[in-house]
């Protein structure tokens, strides 16, 4: 993200132990063996798996999209016919299929380049996989994966139709238990899952509500008093 979330809108730079581990990976490996654009693309083959995502003809919006791997798995299982806009501050090459959108989708100028790619007509899926650059302060970290997932849900309340379904990545720590429960409000059915891809020591997992709801539920009122 722009502003103080990215100020740079450059992706990290890692160490050389990182480096050395990546190079290793087996999901880094079988991604440049399929000519995936990261290993980030088994995540959400994982999640398609195991909670049935990607339907031919569906509408798809993949925020925080570059370089692009989640895209491709999309335009991969979906195939012509479908609409799949992909979206990022960051510049991302083209993919067959895909409408590429460089754009801040929070802010109102963004969303309007958003609104021109997608049209009038609501999706079927809002996929995120978005996060933070990292600060090395777990309290700041936190907060702003935190924002960037309800910068994600808010997205997809203005454009899922109902029945809809969301994926969004999110860290759990601070503020994840909150943010769970209002995704929870919204759809029929939700689930924490945490992927094979993702790496064990990584607090990363991915919230995935299923049924939109175009009207959330109220929470819970206390018992009045007798």
């Amino acid at each position: 993200m722009p502003g103080p979330l990215n100020p740079t809108k450059k992706k990290h730079r890692f160490g050389k132990a990182w480096m050395q581990e990546h190079v290793n990976d087996p999901f880094v490996k079988e991604a440049t063996r399929l000519g995936y654009r990261s290993r980030a693309a088994f995540k959400l083959l994982q999640l398609d798996e195991r909670d049935a995502l990607l339907r031919k003809g569906t509408r798809v919006v993949d925020l925080g999209a570059a370089p692009g791997s989640w895209s491709q798995v999309i335009a991969k299982k979906l195939g012509p016919g479908s609409t799949i806009v992909a979206v990022d501050v960051l510049d991302m090459t083209p993919l067959r299929g895909v409408t590429v959108v460089q754009a801040d989708f929070s802010t109102d100028e963004g969303l309007r380049s958003v609104e021109q790619a997608l049209g009038e007509k609501p999706v079927d899926l809002v996929v995120s996989d978005m996060a933070p650059n990292l600060s090395g302060i777990d309290s700041v970290d936190q907060a702003r994966g935190i924002h960037l997932g309800e910068l994600a849900l808010e997205f997809a309340l203005a454009r899922l139709q109902p029945g809809g379904d969301f994926v969004v990545k999110a860290f759990q720590g601070e503020g994840f238990d909150a943010f769970h429960r209002e995704v929870s409000r919204h759809f029929a059915k939700t689930y924490v899952r945490k992927p094979a891809a993702s790496r064990d020591r990584s607090r990363e997992v991915f919230i995935v509500g299923k049924g939109f709801r175009s009207e959330a539920l109220k929470p819970a009122s206390p018992p009045s008093p007798r």
